[in-house]
């Protein structure tokens, strides 16, 4: 990696933590704990997820408006409609939210509305998408492609960092493999390389790498005694009904759980996850 000349680290205390609004941040002590449903699919939705897990110590809700399918013919996301759902639930639960982007024209209408902005697996090496979150001031959350490798990521980031944006969080989500039992091969493996090669957070996906519900606790809780800086999760208020990534997503009342469930392995490797309702002061404007 000697072309990566600002995601490396400088010394082995060198750590970013990138700001998401003025009380909420990953990369520090506190682990960030993002939840929600793999899709935003309305008002009354979203409404229930903020209701239930906000109070619960979930520092940020993630909701999909924009949705890159493997078929033309699924569902693609409710767009700009999506947006302005989250808008809401940001503003009247005074939580931030992230989104993913999949196109250079998507991001000025996603500025003024959400928190955090995604680049998911599939788009990691799409460099003009990279070179234009780089000129934003608003966090960007890149995930790892299904088949990259660690020096392919960290570069990826480098674009972002090279054009001006630092604000920049890695999520390992796993990768592809032969085996089909999981949906992917999570690589906690890549989680402590990352940690020891670069200075930005690294966040962890467990949803995407199990493909299976009853798995994600698990794989959540490795994470963390792993050294990941926090977790993306998916839930929905009624799991089954999920228009997109059924299969994955957790109920509420077990992403709830599962928080309380981390807590103690938190506290063993010297992280800790806020107690709830800490974060809900002013968000970024």
């Amino acid at each position: 990696m000697k072309d990566a000349k600002l995601t490396l680290k400088a010394n082995p205390h060198h750590q970013s933590v990138v700001s998401i609004t003025p009380t909420v941040a990953v990369g520090a002590d506190d682990l960030l704990i993002v939840g929600g449903p793999c899709t935003v699919e309305n008002l009354g939705q979203m409404t229930t997820v903020a209701q239930c897990l906000v109070p619960h110590g979930i520092q940020a809700l993630r909701g999909g408006v924009y949705k890159p399918r493997t078929s033309p013919y699924s569902f693609q996301g409710s767009g700009d409609a999506g947006l302005d759902i989250l808008a809401q639930i940001r503003c009247h639960h005074r939580v931030p939210v992230v989104t993913e982007v999949m196109a250079i024209h998507q991001i000025e209408s996603m500025l003024d509305r959400v928190d955090m902005l995604q680049v998911g697996s599939r788009n990691m090496q799409n460099f003009d998408l990279l070179k234009a979150l780089g000129e934003i001031e608003k966090p960007v959350l890149l995930k790892r492609g299904l088949a990259a490798t660690l020096e392919e990521f960290v570069m990826a980031a480098e674009y972002i960092v090279s054009h001006g944006n630092p604000g920049i969080v890695l999520c390992e989500r796993g990768i592809r493999s032969f085996d089909n039992y999981t949906r992917n091969v999570l690589d906690l493996g890549a989680v402590v390389a990352l940690k020891q090669i670069t200075h930005l957070p690294v966040i962890v996906d467990p949803s995407h790498a199990a493909g299976k519900r009853e798995l994600v606790p698990a794989l959540a809780k490795a994470a963390i005694a792993a050294g990941a800086d926090g977790l993306i999760v998916e839930c929905h208020p009624v799991p089954d009904q999920s228009i997109s990534d059924a299969r994955q997503a957790l109920s509420l009342d077990d992403m709830v759980a599962l928080v309380e469930q981390l807590r103690p392995i938190a506290a063993a490797v010297g992280r800790r996850i806020p107690a709830a309702t800490t974060h809900g002061a002013a968000l970024a404007a």
